[in-house]
């Protein structure tokens, strides 16, 4: 799966999501930025992201993600900081 298909996929089903995607065979790297983020834990993070790429990871596209995710308000502190 390439990356401008991820990113798509991502953006169409997660609210205002900036999408960075590097695709190293079935690994994939994201670091998503979006207010959906908003109020929830880290493990609710990453299950909206699993829930969008659900059906290529069960079906093996997919066999590792490494994500990031971050709302906006986190991810201008983090870019401020660095």
């Amino acid at each position: 799966m390439q990356a401008e298909e991820i990113k798509t996929l991502l953006q169409q089903q997660i609210d205002s999501a900036e999408v960075q995607v590097e695709v190293d065979g079935s690994h994939v790297n994201l670091v998503v930025v979006s207010p959906a983020f908003e109020g929830l834990n880290p493990v609710k993070k990453q299950q909206l992201i699993y829930g969008v790429l659900s059906a290529q990871i069960a079906d093996g596209t997919i066999h590792a993600v490494n994500m990031k995710t971050y709302t906006p308000a986190q991810w201008q502190q983090l870019t401020v900081n660095s």
